[in-house]
């Protein structure tokens, strides 16, 4: 029952934090290493810098607003 308990807080965790735009830093590099072995994986500072300019900088406008 604990691990389940654990499990459920887990997700309900990466949904709130996703859910208010905290990218997931541990999911990235689980992925980078699983994926792309081999090939450089960003520091904590260099994911988040280029999350949040790929949220708010971006240069191509997806949505038609300009």
């Amino acid at each position: 029952m604990s691990s389940r308990l654990s499990r459920s807080v887990k997700f309900l965790r990466e949904m709130a934090r996703l859910m208010v735009g905290v990218p997931d830093y541990d999911n990235y590099v689980k992925h980078r290493t699983l994926n792309y072995p081999g090939e450089p994986v960003m520091s904590y500072e260099e994911f988040f810098r280029e999350r949040q300019e790929s949220r708010y900088n971006s240069r191509k406008c997806a949505t038609r607003c300009c």
